[in-house]
């Protein structure tokens, strides 16, 4: 399955946190800024991507606990020029306002 075709997939399936969080970062609701979701990047697909500010949000559930695959996964984008927030689910459901206000810091000091 080619990357455009998982990213509709992955719209289609988005879990509470993905849902969560998309509802606060579309329509540039935050700093105005453009999040597209379930973004194909290379060989990846970003939950979600602001491409004017090269800034990676991801939503990680248990399966991403020390996962090397992330990491390399991470390293490739950033060699990429990427910047990359990761957020675990239950973060995002119960404390959305202190992950926002880390992507809006992250979106006020692109040189991170």
């Amino acid at each position: 399955m080619n990357g455009v075709a998982t990213a509709r997939r992955l719209r289609s399936t988005l879990t509470d946190a993905e849902r969560r969080l998309w509802s606060r970062l579309r329509n540039r609701q935050l700093a105005r800024a453009k999040f597209r979701r379930q973004f194909p990047i290379g060989p990846f697909v970003a939950d979600f991507a602001c491409t004017e500010c090269k800034l990676i949000v991801e939503a990680d559930g248990g399966q991403h606990a020390d996962n090397p695959a992330d990491e390399r996964r991470t390293a490739w984008l950033v060699e990429q020029g990427w910047r990359v927030l990761r957020f675990w689910n239950p973060d995002i459901l119960t404390r959305t306002d202190d992950v926002l206000a880390t992507i809006l810091a992250a979106l006020e000091q692109p040189e991170i």
